[in-house]
């Protein structure tokens, strides 16, 4: 592996590793307050947008796909971890061991229950917000 192939692959894991490491404080944060805290979703965008940066991606279109997209994977993320905290912690199980136990299936039903019209506004103004602060220049 060349220096500019390992410099390219760090690159791409800066991203993933900010989308794990804001979906991990989320799930921290809506235990903490016992709510969904959808509101995190725009500073998951600026998360991304600086993490995309620190990594100098190049501007265009691919950078803001990936934006627009690592920001729905940190909802994703946050919500079924959300999900997997409050049926892990009814069975006795550890949020980690819940999230791998928890089927496609039940974990939509219950982020579905779990997320309001407004908690919908704030998942899609996230995302918005990510597409325009990226610049595709």
């Amino acid at each position: 592996m060349t220096a500019h192939t390992r410099f390219s692959l760090m690159r791409l894991l800066l991203p993933l590793l900010g989308c794990l490491g804001f979906a991990a404080a989320w799930v921290l944060l809506a235990r903490v307050l016992q709510s969904q805290v959808s509101w995190l979703a725009p500073l998951a965008a600026l998360d991304v947008v600086w993490m995309l940066h620190l990594g100098r991606i190049r501007p265009g279109w691919p950078r803001t796909v990936l934006a627009m997209m690592s920001t729905v994977a940190i909802i994703i993320l946050a919500n079924w971890g959300i999900a997997a905290t409050e049926i892990g912690r009814s069975m006795g199980l550890l949020p980690w061991e819940s999230a791998l136990r928890l089927g496609p299936d039940y974990a939509r039903e219950l982020i579905q229950l779990a997320n309001s019209r407004l908690d919908l506004i704030w998942y899609a103004s996230g995302i918005v917000l990510a597409g325009v602060l990226v610049r595709p220049d």
